[in-house]
């Protein structure tokens, strides 16, 4: 699959690598591969990747992982299935999803 990028530089996802203890929970539930482990530590590498789905801080059991879920073109995803409509995040501007 073509790697998805949403809107450049504009994700809430963030990783105090200091409270990293490297048990590899946000690798595995990240659906776009947006962290890798290096030195026991789990490190941002596609940061842009991010679709504030929420699943890599709710499973960071050390609290190393902050994300504004549920704001994102996720949101708007989940929102469209739910309610039978077009995706949509409603994002205004010229940069739109």
């Amino acid at each position: 699959m073509k790697d998805l990028v949403y809107l450049p530089d504009v994700v809430t996802l963030a990783l105090d690598e200091n409270k990293c203890t490297g048990c590899g929970l946000c690798i595995k539930v990240c659906p776009h591969n947006v962290f890798e482990l290096s030195d026991r530590k789990a490190h941002i590498v596609r940061r842009d990747f991010c679709m504030e789905c929420g699943a890599c801080a709710l499973n960071c059991a050390c609290k190393a992982i902050t994300v504004n879920s549920g704001v994102g073109c996720a949101a708007g995803i989940i929102n469209g299935i739910l309610k039978g409509t077009e995706p949509s995040c409603d994002c205004s501007g010229s940069k739109c999803c």
